[in-house]
């Protein structure tokens, strides 16, 4: 027998049609079945299930494009036991993963592999990119053909740039024939071998930079390649003001050009890496607050589509000695959702706007027009919040494995109440 559940007292959102309304949502086995403003005006039926929103927000759960989940080979980081429940907690209901594994995702067993793992934990969807050369070292591209039909949501090197001209020439052009898309971790790796962003404040620690321009130099080189080859192209955090303005002649160019940015390029700065905190090092690096308002101003006129976590798991050995040898990266995927708010609450983004960048536009970005979308007959993906409510990020509370985020103790507003993956509820607030 189909399991029928009634969402009432919601305040619809569905970035993807413009809807903001109270009303009520049917959720019949794994698909919605109805929603809308008149719907349940004459009351729930017997036999259907009843969740009471209280007024607060419910809209399509969040779609991920960018998170590292551990397996295989880097368990003692994360797994994808904990990876799902750090990102349901986060009202993520599906995630694209990285293929920085070990070994590398650069097969079809690979990407067997993680489909296989998140089907047994039945927490949130977990699709996977697959590298684009070989073990992600940048010589030798993968099997692009048949990585694409074994599910395959994009191909990147993940944390390592595409650095050869000649090798991303021909990715682009391959990718293109099947469809798929390059998603370039955008740093010219030469320019990056500093720890933080090249300026005042990395002179004043002493620590070795990283200019804008590694991420600019990379950026320029690429789409020209795009022009070249008219393949497709998405361009992974950008954290730049002159990396928004170069995404930005490129799509007035008519170039299929797609990008996203993370939390900490607009809620941050280099100053927040204080006296050597380990936490906020990151790649690209935390640039100057010129760079950050470029960021939000992008994110407001479309120049930047979407917004991902960066989920960066590290254990404590990795991230407590000096902050030259620390590794890169933080945890970021059960903040994804207030901070993506806080644009929105600071009046910088309209609020539709803010869950489009982690709802349809990702979706439709890795190639899964139905995800992240309120419709009848889509998948009832859900989440459930409650858009003004203060809390505090907890390092030690958090749901990963790792606790390496580089937002403990931030003051916060939009708390997850519920997350549904197809129908089931597989987070609720305590």
């Amino acid at each position: 027998m189909t399991t029928r559940t009634a969402y009432i007292n919601a305040r619809l959102l569905d970035p993807a049609t413009g809807l903001d309304a109270p009303g009520a949502l049917l959720v019949e086995g794994e698909r919605i079945a109805d929603l809308g403003p008149r719907l349940f005006a004459d009351g729930v039926p017997e036999g259907i299930a009843v969740v009471d929103c209280g007024g607060h927000c419910l809209a399509p759960g969040l779609v991920d494009l960018r998170a590292h989940v551990g397996e295989p080979g880097f368990e003692h980081n994360e797994t994808i036991a904990t990876a799902g429940r750090a990102a349901a907690a986060g009202g993520i209901t599906a995630l694209a993963a990285l293929p920085n594994t070990d070994p590398v995702i650069d097969d079809v067993a690979g990407l067997e592999f993680i489909a296989r793992r998140a089907r047994e934990e039945r927490l949130v969807k977990i699709f996977a990119y697959a590298a684009v050369t070989r073990e992600t070292a940048g010589s030798q591209i993968t099997e692009f053909g048949l990585l694409a039909e074994a599910g395959a949501v994009g191909f990147t090197d993940g944390l390592h740039a595409v650095s050869d001209a000649l090798v991303m020439r021909r990715a682009l052009s391959y990718a293109s024939a099947h469809g798929q898309t390059i998603f370039q971790h955008p740093e010219e790796p030469r320019l990056a071998s500093g720890s933080m962003n090249s300026g005042e404040v990395a002179t004043r620690l002493g620590l070795g930079g990283i200019p804008a321009a590694a991420e600019i130099i990379m950026l320029e080189r690429d789409l020209r390649l795009v022009e070249l080859t008219g393949g497709r192209y998405h361009a992974a955090h950008i954290s730049t003001a002159e990396g928004v303005e170069v995404i930005r002649r490129a799509k007035a160019k008519g170039l299929a050009v797609t990008c996203d940015t993370a939390p900490p390029y607009f809620a941050l700065t280099e100053v927040d890496v204080g006296d050597y905190r380990t936490f906020f090092k990151l790649s690209p690096p935390l640039r100057g607050e010129m760079d950050r308002r470029a960021i939000v101003a992008g994110l407001a006129d479309g120049t930047i589509d979407a917004v991902a976590s960066d989920h960066l798991p590290h254990d404590q050995d990795s991230k407590r000695v000096p902050f030259a040898q620390a590794a890169f990266g933080a945890v970021g995927s059960e903040t994804l959702l207030p901070l993506t708010l806080e644009l929105a609450h600071k009046g910088a983004l309209p609020l539709l706007r803010a869950l489009a960048a982690v709802t349809c536009i990702p979706a439709g970005i890795l190639g899964l027009p139905e995800l992240g979308r309120l419709r009848p007959g889509g998948p009832a993906d859900l989440v459930l919040f409650d858009a003004g409510r203060p809390w505090v990020v907890e390092a030690e509370k958090l749901r990963s494995k790792s606790k390496n985020t580089c937002f403990d103790r931030r003051p916060v507003q939009g708390l997850v109440l519920r997350t549904v993956v197809d129908g089931r509820t597989v987070h609720a607030c305590a």
